[in-house]
């Protein structure tokens, strides 16, 4: 780009920002559609929904919390049969069998 009669400066065009039209595009509102909960009544605002329904004793389909899971390798029969299996193995290595694989 030309600056001046006898003067060029470099300019690296950029796109401006990427930008919704809403003035607040990361604000999730808290009204909904008329729905109606369990107790018969319509609502529209999503917190008083929510609400109502754990008085109720209901369950939000993903906001539920799991137990946490265990291992099923650190439960104590699981533990067991490993150490019967690898005892088992070693006294058959010791005793000289060996067993080829016919994968080799």
């Amino acid at each position: 780009m030309q600056t001046g009669p006898t003067s060029w400066a470099f300019v690296t065009v950029t796109a401006p920002p990427k930008r919704g039209d809403l003035p607040l595009p990361f604000v999730i509102s808290d009204t909904m559609d008329p729905t109606e909960q369990v107790d018969g009544k319509f609502y529209t605002s999503k917190s008083a929904f929510r609400a109502v329904g754990r008085a109720n004793g209901l369950t939000e389909v993903g906001n539920e919390k799991f137990a946490p899971k265990g291992r099923a390798s650190m439960e104590t029969v699981t533990k067991e049969k490993r150490r019967k299996t690898i005892h088992t193995a070693i006294q058959k290595f010791k005793a000289g069998v060996r067993s080829h694989s016919p994968h080799r």
